[in-house]
Order: structure tokens, then C-alpha cells, then sequence
């Protein structure tokens, strides 16, 4: 019996992190994640991977299992269950993070929470969920017991000796695995480029509390608001210099009480305070903590570096700390945050200029320690851009892993009596834009067309024909919007050129006014300015 693995997102890039394990035609999901827009992905909230083929064969899918509560590993879960609803399995904090998002949009959900290392069965799917340290708690890779041998999926992993809550990477349960034959192993290559080792996340307790105790007047930190464990280190900090605490922005919220009501986010409740109480308060006793460690432009630290926010005004006296690094996509929205603060005379401690972050994935010499731990028959780099993946590849062939296949978003690998096949480009594996409340509907060519009209501008000509002669009635007359500040003289030329067209070629102008004016407007103004708008035909026939 075959076991295929289809790839449906995060092999190429960063976030929509999927891939669907079938097994006797039925199907399970490991997670079901988005992506962030690029700058260029004008107008679009999110992307999601193609589900397209998953919808046609919905009979076909048992469930999802996730790997930890990141965006770009579960916050797709809710599209993809308002069109297949099937159960969802993963540890409490990883099911309750992904309920958040899943709740919002009103979507039912079937979330069955399981034990780390309890085998489950579900159809001819038997997995269960090893521990692995990440910057969420309760991270976890996933064991396939397959008629093919053991495959296994690392997740987003690290080695971290001491993690905040002691729940390391369980190496000797990865080494038993190893014993028995790993067939396949799935595995994080985020950091496969980078040399040494990731520093503990105890490591940077010192740096933290050593600038909250010697900022002067308020601390505002953020993070990632699903990194528990950095939001209870910031709070030990602010609390160990007697601060009082204030958590703001909808998804730090969210943590303070997923996090408290699950016991992995640990604070006293006397300390805690809501941000109007904690403004009434000496500025040397207040720390905040808030979202917007991303540069998001609706974020409370957004608003606050733009001298916006309902309740936080900064002044020099502040001290701002960024515990986290930009992901790919979002350095220029982070970069500008950062000199809005600082402009406004702030103190501010970030991932490059202080010791306050730490990544959640393993670099090289911890991914050939875990290569030597499990040693695979088979290794397929996930989770990373394609310079990622290679360089995982290059480390796996060096550690002497018999089959070291670099795949991409769309292939399949197929596991069959023993031997190993691959499938490029066997499902579609498009982007599929979340643009408001529309879902797909945006394709690249919008794109493409948003892109012009903020580059260049757009140009309107309107036309009057006269529907007794089919003549042109007047001059045509055009209106410019973010096309140039002094655009009337060379839209002057455009109307006397788009009329000498119509009295070359009247008939052929009058079959297809949109494409000749198009035609005509695009090389004077290209002739004249070297731009190109995008060019709008309004005709009207009286």
C-alpha cells in the first residue's frame, strides 16, 4: 500500500506551511498554515494555499493535525474547515490558539486535543505527537506509522537545552524512532543556511531585565503574541523592577488569556492592569507589553511610533524593547516603525542591536545532530525558501543520508514497496489571495494592475459619440489621478492625438474606442513622460 505526501505550501517560501499525507486514497492534513502578503501584493490581507483538489476529494479527508500555533502553520485552519469540516488534532495550547481565529469567523470546529507520545488512529492513519522546543509552547513534530515505514514530520523545531518551560526537543524518543527506520523524515530548514547553534531562549533573561531595570521612565515591550514564553520572560523583567503590567492590542490579549487559563503563562493578578489605570501611574512603575513586533500597521506600537495611539504617547523618556526579528517580507514595515520611535527621541533595544531574540529554528550543526539522531532513508527539506531547502539538502548529503530530494510546492513523493518516486507539479499549488472578505478572487493579473496604478497613475478618457451619425461629438476629455502633478499639458496632447486618430480611421475608432484610445493615450504619454498609466475608457452614446 502506498503512502504519498503532496505538498501544498512551504517548500519555497516562508508560511503557508501544508502537506497532505494519503494513505489508501483517505487523507490527513499537517497543518493548514497562511503567509503574510508581500509589499508587492497590493490590497491583499493574506494568502492562503490552493485547497482546490482537497474540496473536490472532501469525502476523501479524515482530519488535520497540527504541529504548534503559529500563523503560517494554523491560520489557514478556518478557511479550509468552512469548506471541509473534519476534526483537527494537536496539543491544548496549540487547539486553543487556532480556536481564536477559527471562532472569529464563526466557523464549527471539531478540536480533540491529544497527549504528547498517546498513539491515535483515525482511519489507516496512526500518529501521535513528539515534543519539540519552538518559540510557542506545546510545539510538537508527528509520527505517521504508515504500511510504508515511519514517517515523520519535525514541525518548527530547535534544540534548546534550557527552554523557558523545560520542554525540550525529545531527542531520545526522535533516537528510538531512528532504531525502528525513519522511511521519510519531513524536516524545519528555516535556519539551515546558518552557522553554530541557536543561543538558549534562557540566555537572554539577563539582557532583558538589565534594560528594564535601568530604563528611566516606561518600558514598552512586544513580541510575537503567540511566544509565550518571551511574554513571560518581558513580564518577569517588568515585574522583578516593580512594574506593574499592561497587555494591549487584541492579540496580546488574546495570549494573556489563553496563556493564564491554560497555566503556561504564569502572573499575578494584582499586577496586571488595564492600560488607563496603569497611565495614572508613575511612568518608572509602568511596563507595557503589545503586539505590533511586525511593523503591522494598525498595531498598537505602529500607532505609537506614528504619535497616534489612544493612550501611549511617547517621549524621551521611554524605552522601547523589540524582542523579535522581522520575517522575510516585512523589514521595511519593521525599519519604519523603528525610526517613527526614534524620532520621537525613545530608547529603543531591538534583535539586531541587543540581546533580546532568539530564533525558534535549528541552525546547521543542530540539524546534522538531529540528522545523526534519526537518520532517515529518505530526507525532504520543508518549511523555508528554496536557498533554505538547499542548503539542507547540502548538510543531509554530507551527513550521509542515502536519499536527499529538494521539492517544491505542488510535488508529491510517493512511497511504494520499498521504493521512492516523486511527482513535480502534481497538484496546483497557487497562491490564493484573502483580499477583504473575498477569498480567490484576486488573481495575479489584479495584481499586476495595482501595482501600475501605484506606480503610474491612471488616465481617464471619456467620449461622446452621436448615435445618429456615429460621429464624435466635442473633444475628448481626460482626467488624471496619481499619474504626474502638472499631467493637463500632456493630457492636452493625448486629446488632440486620440482626434486625429478618429479622423483617421473613423470606422475602425468606432468598432473599438477603448483599444484605440489605449493605443493612442499609451504612446504620447510614453513619448512624452516615459510613464505608463493605466489608461480608462468611458463611452457615452447620445
Amino acid at each position: 500500500m502506498s503512502v504519498r505526501t503532496t505538498f501544498l505550501g512551504g517548500l519555497g517560501e516562508i508560511g503557508r506551511n501544508c502537506a497532505a499525507i494519503e494513505i489508501d486514497g483517505r487523507i490527513a492534513l499537517v497543518d493548514c498554515g497562511l503567509m503574510f502578503p508581500r509589499e508587492d501584493m497590493l490590497g491583499v490581507d493574506l494568502v492562503l494555499p490552493d485547497w482546490g483538489w482537497l474540496v473536490e476529494r472532501r469525502e476523501d479527508i479524515l482530519c488535520v493535525v497540527l504541529t504548534h500555533g503559529h500563523e503560517d502553520h494554523m491560520g489557514g485552519l478556518g478557511y479550509f474547515l468552512d469548506e471541509v469540516p473534519v476534526p483537527v488534532y494537536g496539543t491544548r495550547l496549540s487547539l486553543a490558539i487556532a480556536a481564536g481565529r477559527v471562532d472569529e469567523m464563526g466557523i464549527e470546529k471539531d478540536f480533540r486535543p491529544i497527549a504528547d507520545g498517546r498513539w491515535v488512529v483515525d482511519g489507516p492513519f496512526r500518529f501521535q505527537l513528539i515534543p519539540v522546543s519552538h518559540s510557542v509552547p506545546e510545539g510538537s513534530g508527528v509520527v505517521f506509522d504508515t504500511p510504508e515505514g515511519l514517517v515523520v514530520h519535525t514541525g518548527d523545531f530547535k534544540l534548546d537545552p534550557t527552554p523557558v518551560d523545560g520542554r525540550r526537543t525529545d531527542l531520545p524518543k526522535f533516537a528510538e524512532l531512528g532504531r525502528r527506520g525513519v522511511r521519510l523524515l519531513l524536516s524545519d530548514s528555516t535556519n539551515a543556511e546558518r552557522k553554530g547553534v541557536v543561543p538558549s531562549e534562557k540566555s537572554l533573561e539577563p539582557s532583558i531585565r538589565a534594560i528594564v531595570q535601568q530604563a528611566p521612565g516606561r518600558v514598552i515591550s512586544t513580541c510575537f503574541s503567540s511566544h509565550i514564553h518571551r511574554v513571560q520572560q518581558l513580564a518577569d523583567a517588568g515585574l522583578a523592577s516593580g512594574r506593574y503590567l499592561s497587555f494591549i492590542g487584541r492579540s496580546m490579549e488574546r495570549t494573556l488569556r489563553i496563556g493564564t487559563d491554560l497555566g503556561v503563562l504564569h502572573l499575578p493578578p494584582e499586577r496586571v492592569l488595564r492600560i488607563g489605570e496603569a497611565m495614572d501611574l508613575p511612568q518608572e512603575k509602568v511596563m507595557i507589553v503589545t503586539t505590533g513586533s511586525q511593523g503591522e500597521p494598525f498595531s498598537a506600537l505602529s500607532l505609537m511610533a506614528a504619535g497616534r495611539h489612544r493612550w501611549v504617547k511617547l517621549d524621551a523618556e521611554d524605552t522601547v524593547l523589540i524582542s523579535a526579528t522581522p520575517v522575510p517580507g516585512n523589514e521595511t514595515a519593521v525599519s519604519r516603525v523603528i525610526s517613527g520611535l526614534t524620532r520621537v527621541g525613545a530608547r529603543v533595544f531591538h534583535g539586531r542591536n541587543a540581546d533580546v531574540h532568539v530564533s525558534g529554528h535549528a541552525t546547521s550543526e543542530e540539524l546534522k545532530t538531529f540528522l545523526n539522531v534519526v537518520r532517515p532513508t529518505t530526507l525532504v527539506p520543508i518549511h523555508g525558501e528554496y536557498r533554505h531547502l538547499s542548503a539542507h539538502a547540502d548538510l543531509a548529503e554530507e551527513m550521509g543520508v542515502p536519499e536527499v530530494l529538494v521539492l517544491e510546492d505542488g510535488d508529491a513523493i510517493v512511497l511504494d514497496g520499498g521504493s521512492t518516486s516523486v511527482e513535480r507539479r502534481s497538484v496546483a499549488a497557487r497562491y490564493v489571495y484573502v483580499d477583504g472578505s473575498g477569498v480567490g478572487d484576486v488573481r495575479e493579473s489584479l495584481l499586476r494592475e495595482r501595482g501600475k496604478l501605484g506606480d503610474d497613475g491612471v488616465v481617464v478618457v471619456s467620449l461622446v459619440f452621436d448615435t445618429s451619425n456615429g460621429g464624435l461629438v466635442g473633444v475628448p476629455r481626460l482626467t488624471s489621478y496619481g499619474f504626474m502633478d502638472e499631467a493637463p499639458p500632456v493630457l492636452d496632447e493625448v486629446g488632440l492625438a486620440i482626434e486625429a486618430e478618429y479622423e483617421r480611421r473613423p470606422r475602425r475608432f468606432r468598432k473599438d474606442a477603448a483599444a484605440a484610445v489605449r493605443h493612442v493615450s499609451r504612446r504620447v504619454i510614453r513619448a512624452e513622460t516615459g510613464r505608463r498609466p493605466v489608461v480608462l475608457t468611458v463611452v457615452s452614446r447620445f
